[in-house]
């Protein structure tokens, strides 16, 4: 019988300090994860400096939570997972360097995984996955489109070229006073709004899978400022609602065409945006008749968290990677 194998996993990419214990790759035995939302908060967005220093000061309680959840001792762990990268880069190192000294101190293997390969991963926590599949990675930082013809096999076929659609979602929310993280809110307003105003759609060159957000951002500041300047009264729901469609149609049109040019066995959504309702209605709505099947994760491995890297990590793990002491942050790391 095959001994299972029971990973320690730390994720410290932005501003979520997280760690869980991951049992071959499917099983959740423990999940912690401490928000700084509220320090960031009033800033309207994640400052680095603080980041930083706060999964410091909370990266230990993490770790040793984890363990409690699990019920498990260091001998019952196989290995070690950190989040490489990408991210901020002094916030990755806080995590890289927790998991460098545990590595060492406890002798366990060390895996750096790319944070994207987490998202991804986190829908096998809760079904296996069925290849060849395509991924559609939607967050603050990140907008792709990932095929996975295997196991640790990713080939991006579209990513953006300019803002991510979370970041064009945090900086719309920014000019319509709304808190931060702004997607959530957005996402709300939008339920309760009309679409009355003819946001553009960047579908690009024909044939083109990459995504283009930025002229999209500019053209809702642009128009809330004109309609300032004309004493013109926008109501904030339809601007959330009119903004919403144009990213969505988007999102889901350039999803559902590469899916059926790759004759994909089955679509999954990742990332943070993926918990937005809007997103996730006209995804379903799209793809109910295609004989593809659509999965999402649930809400909570939607953002960043632990689960997902040590998911990801049993993979390479059972494939033999290692990395040693010379693991490093990698703000800029490429998806392999």
């Amino acid at each position: 019988m095959k001994k299972d194998t029971c990973i320690l996993a730390i994720e410290t990419s932005c501003d979520e300090t997280a760690a869980a214990i991951v049992k071959n790759g499917t099983e959740l035995l423990a999940n912690v994860v401490a928000s700084q939302i509220e320090s960031h908060k009033r800033f309207g967005g994640v400052v680095p400096e603080i980041a930083s220093r706060h999964h410091v000061e909370a990266i230990t309680d993490v770790i040793s939570e984890a363990f409690s959840q699990s019920g498990l001792e260091w001998d019952d762990i196989d290995a070690i997972a950190v989040t490489e990268g990408p991210g901020l880069v002094g916030a990755l190192l806080i995590g890289v360097s927790a998991a460098k000294a545990l590595s060492f101190a406890k002798k366990k293997p060390l895996i750096g995984v790319h944070h994207i390969a987490g998202h991804i991963y986190a829908n096998r926590l809760i079904e296996e996955f069925e290849f060849p599949l395509l991924a559609l990675i939607v967050s603050g930082g990140h907008t792709e489109l990932v095929l996975m013809k295997g196991h640790g096999e990713f080939e991006v076929i579209g990513q953006t070229r300019d803002d991510a659609c979370g970041e064009a979602y945090d900086k719309v929310a920014r000019m319509l006073s709304l808190p931060y993280p702004g997607g959530p809110h957005i996402d709300r307003l939008a339920a309760d709004g009309e679409e009355t105003i003819e946001f553009p759609r960047a579908y690009l060159e024909e044939g083109s899978f990459d995504f283009s957000f930025s002229g999209l951002k500019s053209a809702v500041i642009n128009t809330i400022h004109n309609a300032k300047q004309r004493g013109k009264e926008l109501k904030d729901e339809d601007i959330a609602a009119s903004f919403q469609a144009s990213v969505v149609e988007v999102l889901v049109e350039k999803t559902f065409k590469a899916a059926k040019q790759y004759n994909v066995k089955e679509v999954i959504v990742a990332g943070g945006v993926a918990a937005n309702k809007g997103l996730r209605n006209k995804l379903a709505e799209r793809f109910e008749n295609s004989g593809i099947p659509l999965h999402f994760p649930p809400i909570h491995l939607c953002t960043d968290n632990a689960a997902m890297i040590g998911a990801a990590a049993h993979i390479a793990y059972e494939q033999g990677r290692r990395h040693g002491m010379d693991l490093n942050a990698n703000p800029g790391l490429e998806l392999y």
